[in-house]
C-alpha cells in the first residue's frame, strides 16, 4: 500500500516537472476582460516590431503612491508586458525620481526643466492630510533618442475615477506613439504657407516644435506664384501637408489654383480661418469698443467645392473662457478674470480619433461652419455649446457687455454650432470646367482619396508670448488655465498624415474599477471584521465537521 502511494506521488512530481518544462517553451495569454483591456491592437503591436536593440522605458511611478496612482502604475506595467510579449527588446523599470542624494527642490526643478510637469496631489490617511508631488511620466529610450510619455490625463471637472479611466484609455496610444517617434527614420514634410498675412512664426513656435518630433517642417511663400507658379507648385509638391494659419490677406486666383492642385494631387491640408477681422487688443482703447468686420479672403468658392461654408459671423457662447482686465491704478491694480462670451469653451464630441478624450478647447472670436451636401464625407469635430448663438457682422463689440447679464432666452435652440469640420473623399479641382488662371504641368481635374481639416478660428493654433518667448500652446498666462488646443491640433495632423491607422487606437474604451475612498473609510471596521472573522469561523466549522466524522468513524 505504501509503495503504491509513493509511486503515485513520484508520478505526480514528474508530471509537474514536465509540465513546467513545457510551459517554459510555450507562452499563452488570455484576456478575459470585457473591454479587452490587456490585448493591444494590431497597429500598436506593429509599432514595436521594428526594434533590433533594447528599448528601455523608465516609469517614474515608484515610491509611496496614493491609490489612484498605484492603479495607474499597475495598468502601465501590464500594458508594457503586452508590448514586451511582441518584442523581447522592450524593457522597463520603475524609478522614483525624487530618490537620491540631491536636494529635493533641485531635483524637482531639473525635472520640470525637462518638461516633466508634476501632479500636486492631496493624500488623506487616518484623518491626516498632506500634499505630495508625483511625476506621472515615462521615458522611452532607444539608442540616442528619448521620448517623454505623459501617463496622467487630466480633464476639466473629472473625478479621480474618471481621471484614471481617461489616463488608462490613452496609455496604449501614448506608448505606441512614442515607439513610433523613436523609431522613425524618414519623416513626412509639413509646409507652413506664407504670403497672405498668416501668423508670425513666434506664434506658431510651440506647435511646430511639438510636431517636429514627427515631421520635417518648411515654409512656402505663395506670393512668388505671380512670378514663377510652376516653381512654387513643384516645391509645394515635395511636402505632404500644407498648414494655413490665420491668413488676413485675400488669395489670388493663381495662389488658389496652386493650392487646389496640391490638394487634388494628394496633399493634405489644415485651414485655420478667421472670416471676421477683430482682435481682443482692439478693444483696449478709450472707448473700450470696436467694430467686427467681415474679412474677405477670396476662399468661398474654394471651400464650397468641398462642401464647406465659413460664415462671416461671431459665436456668442454662455460656456466661455475668461479674459483678464485690470482695475485700479498703479500699484493698486488688480487683475480680475471675467467671462467673455466671444471666447467659447468648446468640449469635445468624442466622435473621432482626433477629438477623443481631450481637454476643453479655447476659441477666440470664432465663426460658424455650414456643411453642404455633396459626395464628400464631413465630420463635425468641434461645436459650440447648446447655449450659444451666431451674431452677424458688421457688429459693434464693447467691453461694456461684461457688466450686463446675458439673456438666456436669446440662446435657446440656436446652439451647437459647427466650429471644426474634417472633409474626406475624392476631391475634384475647383477649376473643373473653368478657365485656369495659370498653366501647371501635371494639372489634374480629379484626385484620389484625400482629407482636409477646416477650423473657423485662426487663433486656435496661436501660442501666447511672455518676455518675447513663446509659451505652451493652450496655456493662458493671464488665468494660468491650460486648454486642449495643442492636443487637438497634434491629433489632427497625425490623423491626416497617418498611414498606419495608429491614431485610431485613441477610440479604444476601457473601464477601470476604482475603490471608493470615502466608503472604505466609513466601512473599514466592518470589512476588517469580515476578512478576519469569516475565515476563522470557516476553519472552526471545518474542524468541527472533521472531529464529528472522526468520532463517528471510530465508534463504528
Amino acid at each position: 500500500m505504501k509503495k503504491e502511494v509513493l509511486i503515485a506521488i513520484l508520478k505526480g512530481i514528474v508530471a509537474l516537472v514536465l509540465l513546467n518544462i513545457l510551459a517554459s517553451y510555450v507562452s499563452a495569454r488570455y484576456d478575459l476582460t470585457e473591454d479587452k483591456r490587456y490585448t493591444i491592437s494590431e497597429e500598436a503591436g506593429i509599432s514595436v516590431m521594428k526594434f533590433d536593440a533594447p528599448v528601455v522605458i523608465d516609469i517614474l511611478l515608484e515610491g509611496n503612491l496614493p491609490a489612484e496612482f498605484s492603479k495607474l502604475k499597475t495598468e502601465t506595467i501590464l500594458l508594457l508586458e503586452q508590448f514586451a510579449s511582441k518584442n523581447k527588446n522592450i524593457k522597463f523599470d520603475l524609478v522614483n525620481p525624487l530618490e537620491g542624494n540631491a536636494p529635493r527642490e533641485q531635483t524637482v526643478a531639473e525635472l520640470q526643466r525637462l518638461g516633466l510637469t508634476p501632479a500636486n496631489i492631496t493624500i488623506e490617511e487616518n484623518g491626516k492630510v498632506s500634499q505630495e508631488l508625483v511625476f506621472p511620466w515615462a521615458m522611452v529610450n532607444y539608442k540616442n533618442k528619448t521620448v517623454k510619455v505623459p501617463l496622467l490625463k487630466n480633464k476639466l471637472g473629472a473625478s479621480a475615477e474618471d481621471r484614471i479611466n481617461n489616463s488608462v484609455q490613452q496609455l496604449e496610444y501614448s506608448f505606441a506613439d512614442a515607439f513610433t517617434k523613436v523609431a522613425i527614420k524618414e519623416k513626412k514634410r509639413v509646409a507652413v504657407i506664407k504670403g497672405n498675412g498668416e501668423l508670425e512664426d513666434i506664434y506658431l513656435t510651440d506647435y511646430l516644435s511639438t510636431i517636429r518630433e514627427y515631421y520635417n517642417i518648411g515654409a512656402i511663400t505663395l506670393d512668388s506664384v505671380s512670378n514663377n507658379p510652376q516653381k512654387v507648385f513643384d516645391q509645394l509638391k515635395t511636402f505632404d501637408l500644407a498648414l494655413i494659419a490665420k491668413p488676413t490677406q485675400a488669395f489670388t486666383e493663381e495662389e488658389k489654383y496652386v493650392l487646389d492642385q496640391f490638394i487634388v494631387n494628394g496633399g493634405k491640408s489644415i485651414w485655420l480661418i478667421d472670416k471676421v477681422a477683430i482682435e481682443l487688443d482692439s478693444l483696449f482703447n478709450e472707448k473700450g469698443s470696436t467694430i467686427a468686420l467681415k474679412r474677405e479672403l477670396n476662399l468661398d468658392d474654394f471651400f464650397f467645392k468641398y462642401g464647406i461654408r465659413i460664415n462671416p459671423n461671431l459665436v456668442n457662447d454662455l460656456y466661455n473662457t475668461p479674459i483678464v482686465l485690470a482695475t485700479g491704478e498703479a500699484n493698486e491694480s488688480q487683475y480680475n478674470p471675467l467671462p467673455w462670451v466671444y471666447h467659447p469653451m468648446v468640449f469635445s464630441k468624442n466622435n473621432h480619433p482626433i477629438n477623443t478624450n481631450i481637454e476643453a478647447l479655447r476659441f477666440q472670436f470664432s465663426n460658424t461652419i455650414d456643411t453642404l451636401s455633396n459626395k464628400n464625407r464631413k465630420t463635425i469635430l468641434l461645436q459650440s455649446s447648446p447655449l450659444s448663438k451666431p451674431e452677424g457682422t458688421p457688429k459693434p463689440i464693447s467691453l461694456n457687455i461684461l457688466s450686463k447679464q446675458p439673456d438666456k432666452e436669446t440662446y435657446t435652440q440656436k446652439g451647437s454650432l459647427p466650429l471644426a469640420v474634417i472633409v474626406e473623399g475624392e476631391f475634384s479641382s475647383i477649376y473643373t470646367n473653368r478657365i485656369k488662371p495659370i498653366k501647371l504641368n501635371e494639372g489634374l481635374e480629379k484626385g484620389s482619396e484625400n482629407k482636409l481639416l477646416v477650423i473657423a478660428d485662426g487663433d486656435l493654433i496661436k501660442n501666447q508670448i511672455r518676455n518675447r518667448a513663446p509659451l505652451p500652446l493652450g496655456y493662458d498666462k493671464w488665468t494660468n488655465n491650460t486648454y486642449g488646443n495643442k492636443e487637438f491640433l497634434v491629433n489632427s495632423i497625425n490623423y491626416l498624415l497617418d498611414d498606419t491607422g495608429l491614431i485610431n487606437i485613441r477610440n479604444k474604451k476601457v473601464s477601470i474599477p476604482i475603490l471608493d475612498i470615502q466608503k472604505i473609510t466609513n466601512q473599514k471596521s466592518k470589512w476588517q471584521l469580515i476578512n478576519i472573522g469569516v475565515p476563522m469561523v470557516f476553519v472552526l466549522l471545518l474542524g468541527a465537521c472533521f472531529n464529528y466524522n472522526r468520532k463517528k468513524k471510530f465508534k463504528a
